[in-house]
């Protein structure tokens, strides 16, 4: 089994992401489990067909501990099966937190046990936290892929990830599968992000066109490929699985310095 986990600044596009690249993988018959490590419970809507999956905290919460796995996990588009961690009430506690008590039950009730191919985290991009970091600290992932694009900010967690990476490397055996790009349709986007890859000693593994059908497809609670088969951004999705799953580039990054970086985005920024 694959363990792979999401990371990248806030809003950059994670869920979304992590989702249309599950569907696509599951097209290829591939058995996935998705994990969301986010407290606003979003990372498997669009596998479950827009439903409000009950998350873990809550489930606990409401429950206690003696649950099932089934009280926690629902099978979603292809056969996907998805668990939210879910977090604390607003203004009390530490959503990281969530996600160790969600991947420790999960563990508890055997639910890597089952035949998969595939463990994905969509994960917060404050690794900062010792929460979110969990997945890569504990060794529940081994691969991460990080979600930017060619804005500033999306850059500069990108590298800030990297050096979370590099940390817990050390003592593991998490890797760097590649950058993702999803693009905001910056000047020179795709040149950016590759130097950018070219830096950290990684590639860019997919550039995602911005497609207004993503939007469309979310509107109607559903990844693309299950909305619509045929959209052409359905295919980039089809090819970001492929080379996720066909990927043997994993490496430890070379984080920049913020005056690298911001002398790469001064570059080719300044490209006509």
């Amino acid at each position: 089994m694959r363990k792979i986990a999401i990371y990248g600044k806030g809003g950059i596009g994670k869920s979304t992401t992590t989702q249309n690249t599950v569907a696509a993988l599951a097209e290829m018959g591939k058995k996935i489990m998705v994990v969301g490590c986010d407290p606003k419970a979003d990372s498997t809507r669009l596998l479950l067909g827009g439903l409000a999956q009950k998350t873990v905290l809550d489930t606990l919460r409401e429950e206690g501990e003696d649950v099932d796995l089934d009280d926690v996990r629902r099978q979603g588009y292809g056969g996907t099966l998805c668990v939210e961690s879910g977090g604390p009430e607003p203004g009390v506690g530490c959503a990281g937190r969530g996600i160790i008590t969600s991947i420790n039950l999960l563990e508890q009730l055997g639910a890597y046990k089952t035949e998969l191919d595939y463990a994905f985290y969509d994960v917060l991009g404050d690794v900062v936290c010792g929460g979110f970091a969990m997945p890569i600290r504990e060794g529940k992932a081994e691969e991460i892929y990080i979600v930017c694009s060619g804005e500033m900010m999306a850059m500069y967690a990108a590298n800030n990830i990297c050096k979370g990476i590099v940390k817990f490397a050390e003592a593991g055996g998490v890797r760097l599968g590649g950058l993702i790009c999803n693009s905001r349709k910056v000047d020179n986007e795709r040149e950016m992000i590759e130097a950018f890859a070219k830096k950290l000693g990684t590639q860019m593994i997919h550039f995602l066109p911005r497609d207004n059908d993503v939007q469309r497809a979310e509107i109607n609670r559903k990844t693309v490929i299950d909305w619509n088969k045929e959209a052409p951004q359905a295919n980039e999705y089809r090819t970001l699985a492929r080379n996720i799953d066909q990927n043997q580039m994993f490496v430890i990054p070379k984080p920049l310095k913020i005056d690298e970086l911001e002398k790469l985005l001064l570059d080719y920024g300044m490209l006509n």
